[in-house]
């Protein structure tokens, strides 16, 4: 896809490209259960093409959730690559095989056909269950965007990687992988609250997959999401982006969140992670109502929690900072 798009060609486009993305968002997740705010989440992430870690039990449709949304996006076969992990996963199952007519002739060369480094959309559904082999190469792809070819690095088309996981593991091995994922956002059961929602809803789903209707299918594209993307990129490019974009009053308590829950409840906040979280920010912010970052989009920080045991906490502690009531 060109990605070589000029400020003055978009401007024209850049708010039916919101709308259509917008519209996009609300479709899919009329098809669930309150599961909005997670759709909402992949719409931002996929906007400023940050990782994204869906956290929650067996059948709380986290891969339908991702699935769907490829399909929202229209993505033909060979732009989307999904793969479960487990500890027995080799590199050469996401990464492809070593060409063994080239290793003849003394190169290392993967065939990467079909598979992570040539996908433009990935799903690594059971991330953390990856062994320190797999660990290695996703760190690789997932932050530097690369992979080796005979000793040489070479790029990824990948945009936008969604994980899954049942839980997120402590341990001290997986603190890279786990700190990737700038937001980590739970999927939960609603059906003791909202039984009869969910029966309708999804047995109505049940009933497109039968007879292979996708409603939601090709509602907006991986394009518009580039196209945007390169609009914010511009600007974002300029000095005065903060400024101009999140006013004092936000940023100070922005700030204030982040040494909160740094400080009182184990979250870790690498500089990496506050330039992430800032892009995040703005996209939400531009995505959602098309301005400068305002207090209710710093909800988005409910979600930089890295273990089980901190995400309540954090969310409430978010709220009460922004004296949300939930």
């Amino acid at each position: 896809m060109a990605n070589d798009w000029k400020q003055d060609e978009l401007k024209p486009q850049v708010e039916a490209l919101r709308e259509r993305i917008n519209r996009a968002r609300q479709v899919l997740a009329s098809y669930y259960v309150e599961k909005q705010e997670i759709v909402d989440f992949m719409a931002i992430c996929t906007l400023a093409q940050e990782p994204m870690l869906i956290v929650g039990k067996p059948g709380t449709a986290k891969s339908d959730l991702v699935i769907k949304w490829c399909e929202t996006l229209g993505l033909a076969d060979n732009e989307y690559f999904e793969y479960m992990l487990t500890k027995f996963t080799e590199p050469s199952e996401i990464v492809g095989p070593i060409d063994l007519n080239e290793l003849k002739d003394g190169r290392y060369i993967r065939r990467v056909e079909g598979k992570m480094p040539t996908a433009e959309v990935v799903f690594l559904d059971e991330i953390f269950k990856s062994n320190s082999a797999i660990l290695n190469t996703l760190l690789t792809l997932i932050n530097e965007r690369k992979y080796y070819q005979d000793g040489k690095p070479t790029p990824v088309r990948m945009k936008m990687l969604f994980a899954a996981t049942n839980s997120v593991p402590e341990f001290d091995e997986l603190a890279a992988l786990r700190d990737r994922f700038p937001v980590k956002i739970e999927s939960y059961s609603v059906k003791d609250r909202l039984f009869d929602d969910l029966l309708t809803k999804g047995l109505a789903n049940e009933g497109m997959k039968n007879f292979k209707r996708k409603p939601w299918a090709g509602t907006c594209s991986l394009e518009d999401f580039l196209k945007l993307k390169r609009w914010l990129d511009y600007q974002m490019a300029e000095p005065d982006d903060r400024k101009k974009f999140m006013p004092d009053e936000v940023y100070e308590l922005f700030k204030a969140i982040l040494r909160t829950l740094e400080k009182e409840d184990r979250v870790q906040v690498s500089d990496r992670k506050v330039i992430k979280l800032y892009r995040l920010l703005r996209a939400r912010a531009f995505l959602l109502h098309g301005g400068a970052v305002r207090k209710e989009d710093l909800t988005l920080l409910r979600y930089i929690g890295d273990r089980d045991a901190d995400f309540a906490p954090v969310r409430k502690k978010v709220d009460s900072i922004l004296k949300i009531e939930r």
